[in-house]
C-alpha cells in the first residue's frame, strides 16, 4: 500500500512538475513575477481617431490664467462660448467663482461630487445681487469638470487640485454684452439726432393735415422739403409694427410706395397729395396723411 502511495506521487510530480515534493501542492510563485502558466497581458487599445479628435479639442479649448488677466487675487477671464476655463483649487482652501451680477443660476454639475465639494451663495441685493459658486478639493492631484447653467448662458470648467496653490476667485468679462450695450446706446443716439441736419426750417412745408383712426403709431406730423416727404411717428414705433405706407393717385387708387426709416421717421422720395397708413387685415387701422391746399390755408388765416 505504501508503494502505490509513493509510485502516484512520483507520477504526479512527472506529469506536473509545478506541483511541490511535499503535499502535492503547486509551488509559491514570487510577487511580481508572472506565473508559468499565465497567459501574456493585455495589450493596451489603441485610442480611436474619434478619440484623439475630442482629446485634442479639449486642449485646445482650454483657456489658462493668465498674468495680466488678475485683478488682484481674482482671475477675470473674458467669456466666449465653449471655452474651458481652468480652475486650480487645494485642500482646505475655497474657490470662488463670481456669475456676471444679475445673472440667475440654473443649475451646477460636477463630474467628482464625491471628492470635490460643490456649493453656492450670493453677495448684493437688487439689480447688484451677485451668484457665487464655492468649490474645494478633499486632496491634490484630483481633476474634474464644472458645468454652470444660469439665465444667460453656460459655464464649463476644468478644475485640478495641487498641494497648496488655489485660486482665491475667478469671474468674466462679458465683450458681447459691451457690444450689444455700444449698438443699442448708438441707435438710442441716431434716434434722438434730427433727420437731415442739413434741412432749413424755413423752407419746411408743414401744411399736412393727419385724420382717420387712433391707433399707437399713428404719426405726430408731416412735412416736405420741396423734394422730399417726412413722416413722424412717436417713439414707440420702434418696438411695435409699423404701417406699411400708401399713396393716394389722383384716380383714388392706393399704391404701395417705397419709403426708408430713420430713426422714427419715415422718408419718402417724393412729394404726394395724399397718403394712407394702413396696418392690420379684416380690423384694418387707417391713418390718412393728407397735404392742405395753399388757398385753402389763406382762407382759415382770413375767416
Amino acid at each position: 500500500m505504501i508503494r502505490s502511495l509513493l509510485l502516484s506521487s512520483a507520477m504526479l510530480a512527472a506529469a506536473c512538475p509545478g506541483v511541490a515534493q511535499s503535499g502535492g501542492l503547486p509551488a509559491a510563485v514570487p510577487d511580481g513575477q508572472p506565473s508559468a502558466t499565465a497567459g501574456p497581458a493585455p495589450a493596451e487599445k489603441t485610442p480611436s481617431a474619434a478619440t484623439l479628435r475630442v482629446r485634442a479639442a479639449n486642449r485646445a479649448a482650454i483657456q489658462e490664467p493668465q498674468t495680466h488677466g488678475f485683478l488682484s487675487a481674482m482671475q477675470v477671464y473674458p467669456y466666449r462660448e465653449g471655452v474651458l476655463y481652468r480652475l486650480y483649487a487645494a485642500p482646505e482652501r475655497v474657490t470662488d467663482i463670481a456669475l456676471q451680477p444679475g445673472e440667475v443660476l440654473a443649475s451646477v454639475a460636477a463630474g467628482d461630487t464625491v471628492r470635490w465639494t460643490v456649493g453656492d451663495t450670493t453677495s448684493g441685493t437688487g439689480e447688484s445681487k451677485r451668484v457665487h459658486i464655492l468649490v474645494k478639493p478633499f486632496a491634490a492631484g484630483l481633476g474634474t469638470n464644472l458645468i454652470i447653467t444660469t439665465d444667460r448662458r453656460a459655464y464649463h470648467l476644468q478644475m485640478e487640485s495641487t498641494a497648496a496653490t488655489a485660486m482665491a476667485a475667478l469671474s468674466w468679462t462679458y465683450p458681447q454684452d459691451a457690444l450689444i450695450a455700444l449698438r443699442r446706446a448708438a441707435e438710442q443716439e441716431k434716434a434722438a439726432t434730427p433727420i437731415a441736419t442739413s434741412l432749413a426750417v424755413e423752407q419746411l412745408n408743414f401744411a399736412y393735415g393727419i385724420s382717420g383712426d387712433n391707433p399707437a403709431w399713428r404719426p405726430l406730423r408731416a412735412f416736405d422739403d420741396g423734394r422730399q416727404t417726412f413722416i413722424e411717428f412717436p417713439a414707440s414705433i420702434a418696438v411695435g409694427e409699423a404701417p406699411p405706407l400708401f399713396v393716394i393717385g389722383a384716380d383714388g387708387e392706393a399704391a404701395l410706395v417705397n419709403y426708408r426709416m430713420s430713426g422714427r421717421f419715415y422718408v419718402v422720395d417724393r412729394l404726394f397729395g395724399a397718403a394712407e397708413l394702413r396696418l392690420g387685415g379684416k380690423h384694418q387701422q387707417i391713418v390718412r396723411i393728407a397735404r392742405v391746399d395753399e388757398r385753402r390755408q389763406r382762407r382759415r388765416r382770413g375767416s
